[in-house]
């Protein structure tokens, strides 16, 4: 049979609150904006408050998934169930900042079987899997290493970038060693070995990032990692 084609128009849902004050709430509009021209592909776009994401329901029909910056989330539950949704239904999958933090609760919770797992910045009680950073990164940049191979490496055409932050929050040390031997495998690297990029094997895209590589649209750059994103949910 012959290849089926490419999608004209893509539905992306932007699950999150949108605050007009959120820097990275400014940028995702104009980088996906930025990324569609450059793929050739228009690109419909959805904020979706996480407390209307209460069922699968309300992800149906849609291409790709970004659950984006500014957490702690109105509802949490809702950006869990959009990312468990986007896992399981192999929907591109794109997670920055705070949607880095929860894909890590969300495959703790779901795949590992850690029903308590959680976020230290909303909870004290639990297997908080999401902790404190040593070291503030609101508003800081820094170089990180890329596995070879990863999606992440051949969306940016090299292995060592340098992204800015906006966070307080990332990958508790107690869990990294879970990841090790996990399908959510780590492909970015700070310079002492902290993990700040995660990709699940098996999916066609699923990639979270504790950094928000969608700022450099707001300097009229672009953002490779969302251009990727956009032409995995072109297939």
């Amino acid at each position: 049979m012959p290849p089926l084609p490419l999608k004209e128009t893509l539905r992306v849902a932007l699950v999150g609150d949108y605050n007009s004050t959120v820097i990275a709430h400014q940028a995702i509009p104009l980088a996906l904006d930025n990324a569609a021209e450059y793929v050739d592909v228009t690109v419909d776009y959805d904020w979706l408050p996480t407390p209307e994401v209460t069922s699968p329901e309300d992800l149906v029909g849609y291409d790709a998934i970004w659950c984006v910056p500014a957490s702690p989330y109105q509802n949490e539950d809702g950006a869990l169930l959009a990312i468990r949704y986007a896992r399981e239904n192999k929907i591109p999958f794109l997670g920055t900042c705070g949607g880095f933090q929860h894909a890590i609760i969300e495959y703790a919770r779901n795949v590992l079987d850690w029903h308590d797992a959680g976020h230290a910045e909303t909870s004290r009680d639990g297997r908080l899997v999401i902790g404190p950073l040593s070291c503030s990164l609101v508003e800081k940049s820094d170089a990180i290493e890329l596995k070879a191979g990863s999606l992440i490496a051949e969306a940016y055409g090299r292995s060592q970038i340098e992204e800015g932050y906006h966070c307080n929050y990332g990958i508790a040390d107690f869990f990294t060693a879970h990841l090790s031997s996990s399908q959510l495998q780590p492909t970015g690297w700070d310079n002492h070995g902290e993990i700040r990029v995660v990709e699940l094997r098996g999916h066609p895209f699923f990639v979270g990032t504790l950094f928000q590589h969608e700022r450099h649209a707001l300097k009229d750059k672009p953002a490779p990692l969302v251009e990727a994103f956009l032409k995995a949910a072109l297939l």
